[in-house]
């Protein structure tokens, strides 16, 4: 279960942990939940989040497209360096915005 936030048209949702295809069902409905009340910003936090796998990369792209139909942003931020380089490589950060955690 995700920690989700609201800060005016921004929502923030912390996984809390790896977004892997064990839970990529149940983190897809948390996000598809959030995109239906239209936020100008979906911010996906993945602090202490250490792997992200080819399901959870799809629900990542997944959202940004259906946020992207509804006039929305996608921006993720606090990712691990060698989770950044896999976004970066896959040229990820050219769609939604990606921040590197400090």
């Amino acid at each position: 279960m995700s920690t989700i936030s609201k800060d005016g048209s921004q929502v923030i949702v912390k996984p809390g942990r790896d977004v892997v295809a064990s839970m990529a069902n149940e983190f897809r409905a948390e996000l598809n939940s959030q995109i239906q009340e239209s936020p100008a910003e979906l911010v996906i936090d993945l602090a202490g989040v250490e792997m992200v796998d080819s399901v959870g990369i799809g629900v990542i792209i997944a959202t940004h497209n259906s946020l992207d139909q509804k006039g929305g942003k996608l921006k993720v931020i606090n990712i691990a360096e060698d989770i950044y380089g896999l976004f970066s490589t896959m040229r990820l950060d050219r769609h939604f915005s990606v921040v590197k955690a400090n």
